[in-house]
């Protein structure tokens, strides 16, 4: 899949567009450290997705076994997030204008993957809560 995407300047564009995309979301902007630089959060997201479509094994080489779900731990990743995740994923994947059975295969990881990372259910600030409601004391 990584040569029929487009090879390493495909990502690029696309991961480009993405952390654009993000840069302008506050929502999402708001889980990087302030004044972090998101070109670290770029390379790690290139190189991840150029080894899982089939390209170079650069991400392994540099922080080993992906690990997704225990690296996104830390970040509060709800539903709301994994939307707003998703729309500019979109945005960025339909700048590749990749034929459409590509688009779909790429789209139908990127839709996975988002929802695997869900890791709470409750916004920042609000009481926890699980799939089932909201946790009370008496529960």
């Amino acid at each position: 899949m990584f040569t029929i995407i487009g090879g390493h300047a495909a990502f690029t564009q696309l991961v480009d567009v993405f952390y654009r995309e993000v840069a302008a979301d506050e929502y999402l902007i708001a889980m990087y450290p302030e004044g972090q630089e998101l070109d670290g959060a770029k390379h790690r997201l290139q190189t991840f997705l150029e080894q899982y479509f089939g390209g170079p094994t650069t991400y392994s080489q540099e922080r080993g076994h992906p690990r997704l779900r225990m690296r996104h731990n830390p970040y509060p990743v709800t539903p709301k997030a994994r939307e707003h995740w998703l729309r500019h994923m979109r945005t960025a994947l339909d700048s590749l204008e990749l034929p459409p059975l590509h688009d779909t295969m790429v789209w139908d990881y990127f839709e996975r993957a988002a929802t695997a990372m869900v890791n709470r259910f409750d916004e920042p600030g609000e009481a926890p809560r699980t799939s089932l409601g909201p946790l009370t004391p008496n529960s």
